[in-house]
């Protein structure tokens, strides 16, 4: 449908036109806005605008309940009854929905429900486009080069039902990735990355980003060979988020409770309960975080292993998974719930993991003998989900610490360690800080942990990557 005709209106005529037993609209409008940069210099920019409508149509049966469920962009207004009937004929397709469950009322309606939809612009590069420009300048004089990209979008997405739910949500999301290069011309070449993760880019101070890209390329001048290994380990809160939003993402009670993953208990049941650390380390989500905002409803476009399309519109709470050290909490929809016999708690689409610790990551380096410090993680995949055993790979500096001073880069690794393993081993973690997950960024952004340190991460062979 056209622009012109308001995203609440269009969810409510599609539930006018249901002939279901019950309806789920979800009108999600999107803009988006980015800057790239390379050599110092922009390459490109651009905003871009769309609309994504999710139907889900639910059909009462003698053995069951079956749901259907169409997704459509850019949806005209002669397009909205084919695709409303295209989801009802999905659902009498089907058999009866496992994760069937009533849909959810009695949740008050959102007071801007009817408002127009937030959007992003160009505008919300105000401040840091000249930033950045400074940034270019430093770079050149200073002999180096910056490449990266900067994003924003925001997404505001309309949740109607059958049975009344009116609720309404606004996700800013932004993500900024600067690298710094050096070298070239017969001298060894020296990479540096940093991250960011933002509301609206106003928090983004990239002098000091700049200015740690510097120090790190001066620290690769010297360059040490290493084996493959257990070393001491400070792990930069980047690299403490994505080992622990993989973790997040495979913590199903149901799995947990079939057996099947870290989180089952030999001989049947959950790990629920079982002390996981002996640092008093709380592992939480909050749609309400300040900073790290997140949808405060269920918003589920298809059922999963982890999400149900019946339970949109259920309202989210703070959940602490870890508390204190001890497994506190398995994600459950509805469904796994009554079949686990465990509370209804929803994934939430943030992440603070909270130690209590006070240091900073300079802080941390300054107290350390001998042991690598790292940047970041990538090509993050799976091993064994009975242990939790990821792999993946250092990349962008890998720096030796000896006597509190990093002395040098060392050669990348390839790792293999399991997070839930790694919280048992820790011995000191850092001051909790607003971080971006490099290698999750796509997908999830909103997480602050803080550094740890790992008395024996296993570095399990050397690689060439940068």
């Amino acid at each position: 449908m056209s622009r012109s005709h308001k995203p609440h209106e269009i969810v409510e005529r599609a539930l006018e036109l249901s002939r279901a037993d019950g309806c789920v609209v979800i009108a999600d409008e999107h803009s988006t806005a980015n800057l790239r940069w390379a050599g110092n210099a922009l390459t490109t920019n651009g905003v871009t605008r769309g609309r994504t409508l999710t139907v889900i149509a639910t059909v009462d049966g003698a053995q069951g309940t079956a749901s259907g469920v169409v997704s459509r962009s850019a949806v005209t207004a002669a397009e909205l009854e084919p695709l409303v009937r295209a989801a009802e004929s999905a659902a009498r397709d089907a058999g009866p929905a496992e994760d069937a469950r009533p849909l959810v009322e009695g949740v008050a309606a959102s007071a801007d429900f009817a408002e127009p939809p937030a959007e992003t612009s160009s505008e919300v590069f105000a401040s840091f486009a000249p930033s950045l420009g400074e940034a270019f300048a430093r770079a050149r004089a200073g002999g180096r080069e910056l490449y990266g990209f900067a994003n924003h979008e925001m997404v505001t997405s309309y949740l109607g039902t059958s049975t009344g739910l009116r609720l309404r949500h606004d996700q800013p999301t932004g993500t900024l990735e600067l690298n710094a290069k050096s070298g070239g011309s017969g001298s060894v070449p020296r990479s540096a990355w940093a991250g960011h993760s933002t509301r609206d880019f106003k928090d983004v101070d990239l002098a000091a980003m700049d200015a740690e890209l510097t120090r790190r390329l001066e620290w690769a001048a010297r360059r040490v060979e290493l084996p493959a290994g257990r070393y001491e380990t400070l792990l930069p809160p980047s690299a403490v988020a994505d080992l622990l939003i993989y973790q997040m993402w495979s913590a199903s009670a149901r799995d947990a409770v079939e057996g099947r993953t870290v989180f089952s208990r030999a001989g049947g049941g959950t790990r629920l309960g079982e002390k996981l650390s002996e640092l008093p380390l709380t592992l939480r989500s909050d749609p309400h975080e300040p900073g790290l905002e997140a949808a405060p409803f269920v918003l589920a476009h298809a059922s999963g292993d982890d999400a149900s399309v019946f339970d949109n519109g259920l309202p989210l709470a703070p959940t602490d998974w870890i508390r204190d050290g001890v497994l506190n909490r398995l994600q459950t929809t509805r469904h796994s719930a009554d079949l686990t016999g465990l509370p209804v708690v929803p994934a939430i689409d943030n992440l603070i993991l909270d130690g209590g610790g006070t240091r900073s990551l300079d802080e941390l380096v300054a107290a350390t003998d001998r042991g690598l410090l790292l940047t970041c993680l990538w090509y993050i995949r799976e091993v064994d989900p009975a242990t939790l055993l990821l792999t993946g790979l250092t990349r962008d500096g890998v720096y030796l610490v000896e006597g509190g001073e990093v002395v040098g880069e060392v050669n990348n690794f390839r790792f293999n360690e399991s997070p839930v393993d790694l919280l048992s081993r820790a011995t000191e973690v850092g001051r909790t800080e607003r971080t971006m997950p490099r290698e999750w960024s796509d997908w999830f952004t909103r997480a602050a942990m803080p550094a740890m340190r790992l008395p024996d991460f296993n570095m399990s062979s050397v690689s060439q990557g940068v």
